[in-house]
């Protein structure tokens, strides 16, 4: 439930940056913006739900054994840091295509939240059976 409210946020926050530049769009070129934000927003979605789908399945086929998901997790916090401070700054360049971006990760992160099970639990089944 947080996840989605966070998402709600980040959706939030995407359009609010995209009507900041939209303001300063011609009136006639916003509507043709508009347009393909929606389209790009649609696909972006679609896109997000395939990437993770497919990275699940490649993941499924060669589960992580519990200390290598571990060591991976580890991994990944290590960069966490420097990965937001990164992103705050690539936000404000881009503005312009955050919706699609936010469709993107909310494909993204429903295709994650929607699976039976994931790759960390099947790998640790598959180390307690032996």
């Amino acid at each position: 439930m947080l996840w989605l409210v966070v998402l709600a946020f980040f959706c939030f926050v995407s359009l609010s940056l995209y009507s900041g530049f939209r303001e300063a769009l011609p009136s006639g070129v916003r509507t043709v913006w508009d347009v393909v934000q929606v389209v790009a927003g649609c696909v972006g979605a679609v896109w997000g739900w395939i990437v993770q789908r497919r990275a699940h399945r490649r993941d499924l086929l060669d589960p992580p054994r519990p200390g290598r998901a571990r060591a991976a997790r580890r991994a990944s916090v290590g960069r966490s840091t420097g990965l937001a401070v990164l992103g705050r700054g690539l936000v404000v360049i881009a503005a312009p295509v955050m919706p699609a971006f936010a469709a993107f990760c909310v494909g993204w992160s429903v295709a994650a939240l929607t699976v039976r099970e994931y790759p960390t639990e099947v790998g640790a089944r598959r180390a307690m059976q032996g």
